[in-house]
């Protein structure tokens, strides 16, 4: 059984910033690349952005370039959606993401495999 496990998610004024966790199983996490998605409401999920497992290489929507850093902490398991200048239309739920088995350097934006719960973000105006 895989476990993502996300938190940090809340309400933040727009211009403000938020970082979320993602902590996976060692098994899961030293092989995968992990990404971030959301999902606003009455939308479709859509990628945020992702980081490869070797070089910590990262690839972000264009919505979030800028604005959104992704970073993995190997020792703890765990990878970082750090979001600055939050803008209302980033409010969404966002989730966690692994896909294990990709090459070393990749980034893949669709595919993934296992997801944790979600955590809900909010950004008023």
């Amino acid at each position: 059984q895989v476990s993502l496990v996300e938190s940090g998610g809340g309400l933040v004024q727009a211009g403000g910033s938020l970082t979320l966790s993602c902590a996976a199983d060692g098994r899961t996490f030293s092989r995968s690349a992990m990404a971030w998605f959301r999902q606003p409401p009455g939308r479709e999920r859509q990628f945020v952005g992702g980081i490869s497992y070797s070089d910590g290489r990262t690839t972000y929507a264009d919505s979030v370039k800028g604005r959104f850093v992704i970073a993995r902490d190997s020792a703890k398991n765990t990878v970082y959606l750090i979001m600055n200048n939050l803008k209302p239309e980033d409010t969404a739920v966002y989730y966690c993401a692994a896909r294990p088995g990709v090459p070393a350097m990749g980034v893949p934006t669709t595919g993934y495999d296992y997801w944790g719960q979600g955590t809900p973000v909010a950004v008023s105006s």
